[in-house]
């Protein structure tokens, strides 16, 4: 699998790379414990190592590498570290679903409908990389329109993490059939609709349903 050149659009040459690293360490392409050197990656890449430095500094900052004197070794993604990134998913997608409770979101419950019809649509026409994408853009849309700085802060420090492991579990669901992707798309609408009855109970109760549903699924789904 490679990092989807679309994805790439206007982020820069060391988050490109830091892209494509980052997918191969989460997928075991790279092994934990293995040396990464600045003069190899940016000769794999065709570039000079100031791009490679900036990739390598994102990747630690995300706790996937370790930068040494010798290089960077690769520290990995493991199953506490999967679930610990689940929990703070948890924590600011509840916290931004609670804070739309009350508010008139009929504008985000449309966007939002309309990425769940773009969901069956790349299901019917077996596309993972469509669907992660959309999946991804749906939580995106509501912990936007939280419109909160310090979540937004949060999230975006885990933004790209979080969309390499769903790209990765979603291609690995894909091999489950087309019936198990539209139940993952269907089961988005519950979020919808506790959104659109506006109640802080229902909401907390759907989203909590929602993710310890979707945390062992995603457990199971990496490698």
């Amino acid at each position: 699998m490679q990092y989807p050149s679309a994805w790439l659009q206007g982020v820069s040459l060391g988050e490109s790379i830091a892209c494509e690293l980052r997918l191969q360490i989460i997928n075991e392409k790279i092994k934990q414990g293995e040396v990464l050197s600045e003069n190899r990656i940016a000769a794999d890449f065709g570039t000079s190592r100031s791009p490679v430095r900036e990739a390598l500094k994102s990747l630690s900052s995300e706790g996937l590498i370790r930068l040494e004197r010798m290089g960077a070794v690769v520290v990995g993604l493991n199953l506490k570290d999967v679930k610990e990134l689940y929990d703070v998913r948890y924590l600011i997608e509840s916290f931004a679903q609670k804070r739309l409770a009350g508010r008139n979101n009929e504008s985000l419950i449309k966007q939002l409908e309309q990425i769940i019809d773009k969901m069956k649509l790349s299901v019917k026409y077996n596309d993972f990389v469509e669907f992660a994408y959309q999946d991804f853009s749906f939580h995106e849309a509501i912990v936007t329109e939280a419109s909160h700085t310090r979540i937004l802060h949060l999230w975006n420090s885990i933004r790209q993490i979080v969309m390499t492991v769903i790209l990765i579990t979603t291609e690995k669901g894909f091999d489950n059939g087309e019936e198990r992707m539209n139940w993952v798309a269907e089961k988005h609408c519950s979020v919808v609709e506790a959104l659109r009855t506006g109640n802080i109970e229902t909401i907390d109760k759907v989203v909590q349903e929602y993710f310890a549903d979707s945390g062992q699924t995603l457990i199971r789904s990496l490698p």
